[in-house]
């Protein structure tokens, strides 16, 4: 692969472009129709240049104790980018990465494969790292019951959730395979007045006990559509060491939680499989890369 020159490639979702970053010799944006999906760094795992993505990574650091390894299951693979990162945090986890894009899949197989080691490589030869082409939902199915403590959901259709994965059967589903301690964490995008959020909000309010919402404060104010990431368990989060976490980035988030994240539910709704609409399409230029 020419590290210099973009590949572009279709793909079951639309036109897939990697393009390098002149900044960071082996380093790879992939957007999917112009919408960027992710960012690879494959000589630094740990390098997370999307600021939504650093957040769920906290998550991921917050989990458990220091280096101890996780059961996840993520929900949407773009370019492995979380994966790899929980590779190199906490060796020995065992992680399932499922997308539906099968040639998408395929595109990041060759062009940004999993270093080998002994016994595999490819896509599945890193840290416990095995990928499938399924759809989210059926994935999610398919689970054992309580064999997950982690679950990330970062599944979009272009720009946009699903439908189908927005639903309080699809929540229940997810609570199912978790451990009583797991942590389910999504990656959202909406803007104010936040229906589609909101939506959310009350979705995993009828099955978690436990729930906060990462954002920054432009977009919690309604100032501009964005991604925030939502963070529910059954058992106590860690709040504190989020909100610290969150705090230093370089571009500061807030963690909501209790009362205020109340207000921001408000009278909205779980979501009924009969009423899932997907995630609102953002505004011309929110997203996109030129």
């Amino acid at each position: 692969m020419d590290e210099s020159l973009p590949v572009v490639r279709a793909v079951d979702g639309g036109t897939a472009r990697l393009l390098p970053d002149v900044d960071r010799r082996r380093a790879w944006l992939l957007t999917v129709d112009d919408a960027p999906q992710s960012y690879v760094d494959l000589d630094d795992p740990t390098h997370l240049e999307f600021e939504y993505v650093r957040r769920i990574a906290h998550v991921l650091d917050h989990a458990a104790a220091p280096g101890v390894p996780l059961d996840v299951l993520h929900l949407g693979g773009g370019g492995l980018t979380l994966p790899r990162y929980l590779a190199a945090t906490r060796p020995g986890s065992r992680q399932r990465v499922v997308d539906a894009d099968r040639a998408l899949l395929a595109l990041v197989a060759e062009h940004l494969p999993l270093p080998e080691t002994e016994g595999g490589g490819g896509l599945g030869g890193l840290g416990g790292i095995t990928v499938r082409a399924q759809d989210a939902r059926a994935a999610l199915r398919d689970r054992p019951p309580g064999s997950l403590d982690v679950l990330v959901a970062d599944v979009f259709g272009g720009s946009r959730v699903p439908a189908h994965l927005t639903t309080l059967s699809c929540a229940r589903e997810a609570a199912r395979a978790l451990r009583p301690g797991g942590i389910y964490t999504a990656n959202l995008a909406d803007a104010a007045p936040f229906a589609f959020l909101r939506s959310q909000l009350a979705t995993l309010t009828a099955v978690f006990d436990r729930l906060c919402l990462i954002a920054e404060p432009a977009v919690l104010r309604g100032r501009r559509f964005g991604n925030t990431v939502l963070v529910a368990s059954r058992a106590e989060l860690p709040l504190a060491e989020l909100a610290r976490a969150a705090a230093g980035d370089p571009f500061p988030a807030r963690v909501v939680h209790g009362g205020e994240l109340a207000r921001i539910t408000g009278d909205a709704r779980p979501v009924q499989e009969a009423d899932a609409e997907s995630s609102p399409l953002p505004p011309g230029g929110a997203f996109t890369v030129g």
